[in-house]
């Protein structure tokens, strides 16, 4: 049966290929009105999932979706209806010696397979994104996601039938692990896999899948402030980027301070009480915000406090001496995602993006902007860490592949 579907999906990547930018902008728009018209029935199908997850749970903010966040979801799918087509870009030209003229030109991947967890907003905008690219999309979303994601395939499936458009332009597996097996074996039939969600789920899609993989890795982000940093403006990115959305990959998990700005730390760190932030600080930090935060939310850090990806409101501190120190504590517990560097040494803020090796480094502003829709991109379908093909947020772009086209006149080739 689920290689019935596979084939369908593949079928319909054939069709799409044959639809023109106006037609695809159209779906997206009318996907986008619909998401707002269907509001109530989403949000319906979103409070079963959530009554089946413990609110406590750090992903149950990435299931919960609100009628703000709907709007906003489809603000996104009708920023990518506005964004020019990634197809057909001609990258590379050249007429070469013998007359022949050769052309590098931008075309879709086909089937691209995505596994996730309980973010169910990830199925508008994968499907945005890829119908936009020429891709059909196959989906294996969590369990925990399930009644959400099935009213919004079928919303959208409703939108492709009044186009008269393939179906199978997106698919929805069975919320099972047999599945997802079949999905990341699927060479046949899918061009690419790829995972959002937990370091778990990563790992296992990368060294199961037999599909190609790009990865979308787990955030574990570090803010540095410098000894020549802005006390307000850390402040004020310090609380941004942990306390914005702390379930996203993009949220602050550690904060490094120069030993000389110690004076410097409840200052910075005052913000964060009216999240009830719990922070685990070294014995400097700790000793420079006991008396200066609230007690019940401060505890010595241990070993297991660095490297940690909380998606809660948890943030570790870790005292420095200089910014290579800071620098080489990234190296060992970054996960490549996202960094920054609070500093009005533009000499040190040099240093610090040229050696942190990240996806996205930032100065004087807070990791919570690695988004693809901040960057200008409209969704993303996910933020890759690796450095094959894509980097950071992907988005339309980056889900294209391309072919080269040679234009002849009877040329051959000399023996």
């Amino acid at each position: 049966m689920l290689e019935d579907i596979f084939q369908a999906s593949k079928d319909a990547s054939i069709d799409l290929a044959l639809l023109n930018t106006d037609t695809i902008n159209q779906v997206l728009m009318a996907v986008a009105e619909r998401a707002i018209a269907e509001t109530d029935n989403i949000l319906a199908a979103n409070a079963k999932d959530l009554s089946r997850m413990d609110p406590a749970n750090p992903m149950y903010d990435r299931l919960k979706l609100t009628k703000e966040r709907i709007e906003g979801i489809a603000a996104d799918t009708h920023n990518v209806a506005t964004l020019p087509s990634p197809l057909g870009k001609v990258l590379k030209h050249a007429v070469l010696p013998n007359g022949l003229d050769l052309k590098r030109v931008s075309v879709p991947f086909g089937v691209i397979g995505i596994v996730y967890e309980a973010r169910p907003n990830v199925t508008f905008d994968v499907f945005s994104l890829c119908l936009k690219a020429g891709s059909a999309c196959v989906l294996k979303g969590g369990k925990d996601a399930d009644d959400s994601n099935r009213a919004i395939v079928g919303l959208i499936k409703s939108v492709l039938h009044d186009f008269n458009i393939n179906e199978n332009a997106i698919t929805l597996l069975p919320a099972t692990h047999e599945a997802t097996g079949a999905l990341l074996h699927a060479n046949e039939w899918v061009d690419l896999v790829i995972p959002r969600g937990s370091k778990r789920l990563i790992d296992f899609v990368r060294q199961e899948a037999s599909v190609p993989v790009i990865e979308t890795g787990a955030g574990v982000c570090h803010a540095y402030f410098d000894i020549d940093g802005d006390a307000e403006k850390g402040a004020r990115i310090i609380n941004n980027a942990k306390t914005r959305r702390v379930s996203v990959c993009n949220a602050l998990d550690c904060t490094i301070i120069h030993a000389e700005r110690l004076a410097d730390l409840p200052t910075i760190c005052a913000p964060l009480k009216e999240s009830n932030v719990l922070i685990y600080a070294d014995e400097p930090a700790l000793a420079a915000l006991s008396g200066n935060y609230l007690e019940s939310l401060l505890k010595p850090s241990t070993g297991e406090s660095y490297g940690t990806e909380f998606q809660a409101y948890t943030m570790a501190i870790k005292t420095v001496t200089s910014a290579d120190e800071a620098i080489c504590h990234i190296r060992k517990f970054g996960s490549g995602h996202s960094e920054c560097i609070i500093t009005e040494n533009r000499t040190t803020a040099n240093k610090f993006i040229a050696q942190v090796d990240a996806a996205c480094v930032y100065h004087n502003a807070p990791t919570s902007f690695t988004d693809g829709a901040q960057f200008g991109l409209g969704a993303e379908i996910g933020i890759s860490t690796q450095k094959l093909h894509a980097r950071g947020p992907m988005a339309l772009e980056e889900i294209c592949t391309y072919k080269w086209i040679i234009e002849g006149n009877g040329q051959v080739r000399p023996k």
